[in-house]
């Protein structure tokens, strides 16, 4: 009995059931001597005694054995988290095709929840509240339509959703950091502080607009950062830096070189809603400590996705303060970074000695 027991807690499997990880539902189940029943990995049912445990790679396995499934996870069909995750997917595509907002009780009749059920599952898989969400994608169509230039800013605008131009522009610095025009033109009249400094990791460039830090990027060649800024705002008025600005640049130096300091300035954020959703997990992660792309995927109810975790860790323009170096592959090892992986390495190591 003893050594099933040391046997079972030394399985990584052990740990995926004591800790409910959802992510491992469909990868293997386990079964409970006593009860006669076998369960997916979340099931939230009282733990068994490790010792009465035994796993089994699929339901078909465990039946053969002579288990039956439990009736709380429904190991042998679709979990409650797989349910609410599709019931809130179908609920985002009513969102997205929806001219206005549709009122939170309205959408949570649609999809058969109680509002404030809904509204808690809601925020719970994707990161964000039904409003967020639609103003994220509100955003996002903006941007695309601006960018694609094949409609009128009026056209994109009302497109978008909005019932009036008046009202978008009241709120155009905070969804592009500047008006759709100059945001069509390549930030045409946009006014972008910037500043390079030298840090232990290389030159480092501090860029930011009206509404925050639009960029932190790091490299070798300071002329280099440069000119990737003016690919990004071609057309916008990039500022060198004054006194205060340097003050602010000198707190980034800081940060870089003393994590555990923190840093509270202003971002100026600029992604689909998706990505928004994983750099606001990013930033989750304390400094010393590390998450895989699955752990990310996972928090951001998504376990499946993690290839467009990785693609939104690749378009993070804010180094450190979003700190997509703190993602590593599932074995522990470093994978890539935008301002390569030896820096990725050098921070790490940074914070794990802080």
């Amino acid at each position: 009995m003893a050594e099933k027991q040391i046997s079972t807690e030394r399985d990584p499997r052990w740990q995926s059931v004591m800790g409910r990880d959802a992510g491992a539902d469909g990868s293997f189940v386990f079964a409970v001597k006593t009860t006669g029943i076998y369960c997916r990995p979340s099931c939230p049912s009282r733990r068994a005694k490790p010792s009465n445990v035994t796993f089994y790679s699929t339901p078909a396995e465990a039946e053969t054995a002579g288990y039956r499934a439990c009736q709380r996870c429904n190991p042998n069909g679709q979990s409650s988290a797989e349910a609410n995750a599709a019931i809130i997917a179908e609920a985002c595509r009513l969102i997205e095709a929806s001219d206005e907002m549709p009122k939170l009780d309205d959408l949570a009749v649609r999809v058969g929840l109680s509002p404030f059920y809904f509204h808690r599952q809601f925020k719970a898989i994707t990161g964000l509240t039904p409003k967020q969400w639609a103003a994220a994608h509100r955003t996002n169509k903006i941007r695309t339509g601006l960018a694609e230039g094949k409609e009128s800013v009026t056209g994109v605008i009302y497109g978008a959703g909005f019932n009036s131009s008046s009202r978008f522009y009241e709120l155009s610095n905070a969804v592009l950091g500047m008006t759709p025009t100059a945001y069509r033109e390549g930030g045409t009249n946009a006014d972008i502080r910037l500043a390079v400094a030298q840090c232990s990791l290389g030159a480092l460039l501090v860029g930011q607009s009206v509404r925050g830090i639009c960029a932190i990027s790091l490299g070798d060649d300071p002329d280099q950062l440069l000119r990737d800024l003016q690919d990004r705002f071609p057309r916008a008025n990039l500022i060198g830096g004054d006194m205060e600005f340097e003050a602010l640049v000198a707190q980034v130096v800081g940060f870089v070189e003393a994590p555990q300091i923190g840093l509270d300035l202003p971002l100026d954020i600029r992604g689909t809603a998706f990505q928004e959703r994983v750099w606001q997990a990013l930033r989750q992660i304390p400094p010393g400590r590390t998450a895989s792309y699955s752990d990310i995927a996972r928090a951001v109810g998504k376990p499946k996705a993690v290839r467009a975790v990785a693609q939104a860790c690749r378009a993070n323009k804010i180094a450190v303060v979003i700190p997509c170096h703190r993602v590593i592959r599932n074995d522990g090892a470093l994978s890539g970074y935008r301002w390569g992986v030896e820096r990725k390495r050098a921070l790490l190591d940074k914070e794990a000695q802080a």
